[in-house]
């Protein structure tokens, strides 16, 4: 049991961002007619299915169930009841309704098998709603039945693109798998190989990039499975951050592009860009409500410096949410929208709630309980408010604010290792973002210095930042040995994060 534990942290929990996107993208199927008696794909159930895409999950039942009426041994049906559950669960978190609909798992793999053993669909679709599955149970912290689902799910595809060679949606999935299966740390591949799970970073992209190519019923689902790939685990190129733009615009009336687009931007330091889309997301009550679009605004309006509007979401964003994650973390952007605005006393009571509610299942809540424990133990001082304030604002791509923020500081302003090391790689940062890479250097060379046998964040954080820029210096050599120093650090918050990013491109440069 301990195996499955270990891989459940390097490929699941520690993917759960990635995963967020992935599943609700990840069996987004335009299934072409077929002469299968048991696989109908009708104009209907076609409806339901692009209506479940765009989160419009009640219309999309509605559909089904007329057509559930008139052809009830449709196996697709099964497939698209799991698929609307799937997008309800992930985005509601709704406690009661995962308790009550798990059992379904097992009823839905067993009308499955009815299907011919001649369909290619058979085991793809059984596969598909283990990962769904997966997702959904780690989603709500059951991770060791969800590592379960992952391998059979695994196998499931791997013997049915044996079986089926030219059947291609199998690679789709498939890739993804071998993507993440293959970032995982080298100390821990034994694990995997043990399990039978075989990863390969370049292979799985090969294999979902041929389906975009050759598949041009699967194309967008390709797209889109690439693009989370590359933004949550390798890099996202030009021409794949254009894309992410043009998609919700292509489909206005699309509620999960525009997250899509929404959180991507927001990842990559654009959030002004992303704040376009989270503005014009389509709404209304055949849409499933999404109180998480509210704590992206306090996302945003906390990394503007807009502190009584950060407020005023995050507020928002609790009164309606009604699930188990990012309760410890917007408790304490509750926190930081007062603290910051120097109201200290008004923002005790939420740094006291984020150590008290909410679960740790996510790195935010995590970082978030930390953080309460920190303040309990008179760790967070008054002269971090600055390098906070420098945070937010970076990760926003605010960067004149950031750099106004923190440049007439210096290390002799900071008491503590930590925030000395902080402020040397908010530095760092801030000038990378800005092109001003060779500035950026010394920084994050002293970052790494100064947390030196720590478990400091800033250190391997610093150590990654490095190795991407060396390695576009085309210094291979030199961005291998930072790669390598990044996975070094032993027990910091982020280290399964950016040991699975150090790896994938240690795997891009042969290592």
């Amino acid at each position: 049991m301990k195996e499955y534990k270990i891989i459940n942290k390097l490929t699941l929990k520690v993917q759960a961002t990635i995963f967020l996107f992935i599943i609700l993208f990840l069996s987004s199927l335009q299934i072409k007619a077929t002469t299968s008696h048991d696989v109908r794909f009708t104009p209907k159930l076609q409806k339901a299915y692009f209506e479940i895409q765009k989160l419009r999950i009640e219309p999309a039942r509605a559909l089904i169930e007329e057509e559930r009426k008139a052809d009830p041994e449709n196996a697709f049906i099964t497939y698209l009841d799991n698929y609307a559950d799937l997008h309800y669960l992930l985005i509601s978190e709704d406690k009661t309704a995962f308790k009550e609909w798990s059992k379904k798992e097992d009823s839905r793999l067993l009308d499955l098998t009815k299907l011919s053993n001649s369909s290619p669909y058979k085991r793809f679709f059984q596969a598909e709603i283990r990962m769904h599955w997966a997702f959904i149970k780690m989603k709500f912290g059951n991770e060791v039945s969800a590592s379960w689902d992952i391998i059979k799910a695994y196998n499931l595809l791997q013997d049915n693109r044996k079986k089926f060679p030219a059947f291609n949606p199998s690679l789709k999935t498939l890739g993804l798998l071998h993507v993440l299966i293959g970032s995982v740390p080298d100390n821990y591949t034994w694990v995997t190989k043990i399990l039978g799970l075989k990863g390969n970073i370049k292979l799985g992209i090969e294999e979902i990039q041929f389906v975009e190519r050759e598949e041009p019923f699967f194309k967008q689902e390709a797209q889109l499975i690439d693009l989370l790939l590359h933004a949550y685990t390798l890099q996202l190129s030009d021409a794949q951050r254009t894309l992410i733009q043009q998609l919700p615009k292509s489909q206005p009336d699309n509620l999960l592009l525009h997250f899509f687009a929404t959180t991507i931007l927001m990842k990559e330091g654009r959030s002004e860009d992303a704040l376009y889309y989270l503005n014009y997301a389509p709404n209304g009550d055949d849409y499933l409500p999404f109180p998480f679009l509210d704590y992206l605004r306090g996302e945003i309006a906390l990394q503007k410096g807009k502190y009584d509007i950060a407020f005023f979401f995050y507020s928002k964003f609790q009164q309606k949410y009604k699930g188990v994650n990012f309760i410890k973390d917007s408790n304490l952007k509750l926190f930081m929208s007062r603290w910051l605005a120097d109201r200290d006393a008004d923002a005790i009571p939420y740094i006291k709630l984020a150590g008290s509610k909410g679960s740790t299942i996510v790195e935010g809540d995590k970082f978030a309980q930390r953080l309460s424990e920190e303040y309990a133990d008179g760790k967070l001082l008054p002269d971090q408010k600055v390098l906070y304030k420098a945070r937010y604002s970076t990760d926003g791509g605010y960067l004149t604010e950031a750099w106004d923020f923190i440049d007439n500081y210096t290390e002799k302003s900071f008491s503590t290792p930590g925030d000395k090391a902080e402020l040397n790689y908010r530095k760092g940062r801030i000038l990378q973002k800005m092109n001003q890479i060779d500035r950026a250097i010394p920084y994050y060379d002293r970052a790494i210095f100064l947390t030196q046998g720590t478990s400091f964040t800033f250190g391997p954080s610093a150590a990654l930042q490095m190795g991407y820029i060396t390695r576009d210096k085309k210094n291979n050599t030199l961005a291998i040995s930072y790669f390598k120093k990044a996975m070094s650090y032993k027990k910091h918050e982020y280290k399964n994060s950016i040991d699975n990013k150090a790896k994938a491109a240690l795997t891009e440069l042969g290592e």
